[in-house]
């Protein structure tokens, strides 16, 4: 165990990117600590020589499929100008990794993952609103983050150590919006048993993030605006009003002075909730963020749960930074943790994400909004089969309120 314990002070002492060893399987004792010293730097790519004949042991095979970037059975080939390139490209995979895994940690004050100038922009958004009391509106597309920012706005701001209370509007029963956002007394209605206090009393020395409030009841608009007027909300089954000290941060997918147009949304309500603004890019917008957001997202997984999976092959990043993208990164996360579970192979292919490289390389001339619109409706469709129809059930699986997906069903002619 000489050389093994040697190997391992050398790691702890240096940082080296790439490992070439020649294992003597059969008189190995101890093979778990082989293993763990395998997994010692999670930077170190490991690349293997050994002989045919060991290549038949199965516990031999799921060792090297499980630990190595690559192998090569002796003897080598005279020119060895394979093992070169193969030594050349776990090199730059493994510095690059380190690379950006150092980056990533640098921006882990907003639990965000991005370099991009978009979400850099954004970045200095977040501490300028923070200091501030107003209510503040986030847009941009369903799956974008835009919960993730009012989180981080909230643990920049004063009210850090008061609740942060999130409310999707799109997805409170009409019936049940009143009672939800300002609460009850008791014997206001069957069943009120017993008072409850809103999400918004629920907020109070606090932040409450309203979400897609774009499908907010026209009356329970009213209400709101009231509140964020006075500062005081009446609960259900009571007259008197209650001082409530709340944060309000909303957010909509879609665009509300159109909504206001079409007299969908209230024009006081609009201008109220629309003092500071953070306007979130789309993931396609977002240059050089889709491969970084990729290998996050893989070893979080990959962290958590442990796989054979290694990393991407060149395709299936080509793959990426070519598609549209119309979830998002909710979209992003999806195709990689299923990838992750389904693939057979060492590398994840385009295939394995869903995204076939020769459509995404097809040369044929489309704009933006036709890709988003195909893939909108392509998803659409393959939830509501998924669903047999169940919209609350599809709605759920995009990620999306029942109201957004009644919409983009309409807009698709698809009922």
């Amino acid at each position: 165990m000489t050389n093994i314990d040697s190997a391992r002070d050398s790691l702890r002492e240096h940082n080296y990117y790439v490992g070439l060893v020649k294992l003597d399987w059969p008189s190995i004792q101890d093979r778990d600590e082989i293993e763990d010293f395998f997994h010692q730097d999670q930077y170190t790519n490991w690349i293997a020589l050994t002989t045919p004949d060991v290549m038949r042991d199965h516990a031999f095979r799921r060792m090297l499929f499980e630990n190595f970037y690559d192998y090569f059975t002796l003897p080598l080939d005279p020119n060895q100008s394979y093992l070169q390139a193969t030594l050349g490209h776990a090199y730059g995979i493994s510095r690059l990794r380190k690379l950006e895994d150092k980056q990533l940690s640098m921006l882990d004050e907003f639990h965000m993952v991005g370099a991009s100038p978009a979400i850099m922009e954004i970045f200095k958004q977040i501490r300028k609103v923070a200091t501030a009391e107003a209510p503040v509106l986030i847009t941009g597309e369903s799956g974008t983050g835009k919960e993730l920012i009012a989180r981080a706005i909230h643990q920049r701001s004063s009210r850090r150590k008061g609740p942060f209370i999130a409310v999707n509007c799109g997805s409170l029963p009409d019936t049940l919006v009143h009672s939800e956002l300002f609460g009850y007394e008791k014997g206001a209605f069957t069943g009120a048993y017993k008072r409850k206090i809103g999400r918004l009393e629920a907020a109070t020395e606090g932040t409450v993030f309203l979400d897609e409030i774009g499908d907010l009841p026209l009356d329970m608009q009213v209400h709101l605006l009231r509140f964020l007027q006075e500062q005081t909300l009446e609960r259900l089954g009571s007259n008197d009003s209650i001082h409530v000290n709340a944060r309000v941060i909303a957010a909509t997918n879609i665009d509300l002075e159109q909504a206001v147009e079409v007299s969908n949304f209230r024009e006081d309500l609009y201008y109220r909730l629309n003092v500071l603004t953070v306007k979130v890019p789309p993931l396609r917008e977002r240059n050089g963020d889709i491969e970084l957001l990729a290998r996050f997202f893989f070893q979080k997984f990959r962290n958590e749960q442990g796989c054979h999976v290694r990393g991407f092959t060149q395709q299936a990043l080509s793959a990426l930074n070519a598609y549209e993208w119309p979830g998002n990164v909710r979209e992003l996360i999806n195709r990689i943790r299923r990838a992750m579970v389904m693939s057979d192979n060492r590398l994840v292919t385009p295939a394995d994400l869903g995204l076939d490289d020769s459509v995404c390389n097809s040369g044929q001339q489309i704009t933006l909004e036709d890709a988003r619109n195909r893939a909108e409706t392509q998803a659409i469709r393959q939830n509501l089969e998924l669903s047999h129809n169940n919209v609350s059930k599809a709605a759920r699986m995009l990620g999306v309120s029942r109201v957004t997906l009644y919409r983009l069903m309409e807009k698709y002619q698809l009922r």
